[in-house]
């Protein structure tokens, strides 16, 4: 960490983003982190297009997979399969299943005539 200049007594700039942060973490509740995340959001959104999104999702992806083994992948999918059994019915699953089964029919039928 940068020290402080001992001639002038100023902080650095990474001491006082560091003290900021933690005073704000003091000051605040989960439901203030959780509203300036959905405004930071909603601009975003306004200021970037699907290629912006793409091309972030690609580099995370990429460096989710450079970090992490086939493990770290299956613990996720347990879990969220898990999470997603508890939230939804049978015939949540029968929607998804027809709509995968005419995706695959659509593609084989693509593939023929291609």
């Amino acid at each position: 960490m940068a020290k402080n200049n001992e001639k002038n007594n100023k902080m650095s700039l990474e001491e006082a983003g560091k003290k900021g942060g933690n005073t704000t973490a003091r000051n605040h509740d989960q439901e203030f982190y959780e509203e300036i995340g959905q405004k930071g959001g909603k601009t975003t959104a306004k200021n970037h297009d699907q290629e912006f999104y793409e091309d972030i999702g690609q580099k995370g992806g990429e460096t989710t997979a450079k970090n992490h083994d086939q493990e770290f992948y299956e613990e996720i999918g347990q879990k969220g399969g898990k999470t997603t059994a508890k939230n939804h019915d049978q015939e949540f699953y029968e929607d998804i299943g027809q709509k995968g089964g005419e995706a695959r029919s659509r593609q084989r039928k693509n593939n023929r005539n291609s």
